[in-house]
């Protein structure tokens, strides 16, 4: 697993450079805003819901939460090295910094809920 920052993020989302990004707070916080182009599979739900919805398991994958003191997406992150996912990156800083770094977010009601 990789950390990056907010920076590699925004230059990743910039290039198109193919990945999927998951945000790991609730569906509420989620729904309220979240990072563009991301989808929800809250931390608690990671084991059960990522064969389903990350069926790629060499695909990068970068997962976020709230800010560098949320613990949910290294949790997360541990939980899809677990299960086998090869190309795993915490971006740590979360909303938080994404948010001091003046970049945008979405808001969404849906989410990716089974």
């Amino acid at each position: 697993m990789n950390v990056i920052d907010e920076n590699t993020l925004n230059h990743w989302q910039r290039s198109k450079k193919a990945f999927v990004l998951v945000d790991t707070l609730p569906p509420t916080a989620f729904a309220k805003e979240h990072l563009p182009g991301a989808i929800n599979i809250m931390s608690d739900d990671i084991l059960a819901r990522a064969p389903e919805l990350l069926p790629d398991k060499q695909q990068t994958i970068v997962v976020y939460c709230a800010s560098v003191n949320c613990k949910r997406a290294g949790l997360s992150a541990g939980r899809l090295v677990s299960l086998g996912y090869s190309d795993v990156h915490e971006f740590s800083g979360g909303k938080r910094a994404w948010r001091e770094a003046g970049l945008p977010f979405d808001t969404a009601t849906q989410t990716n809920d089974a």
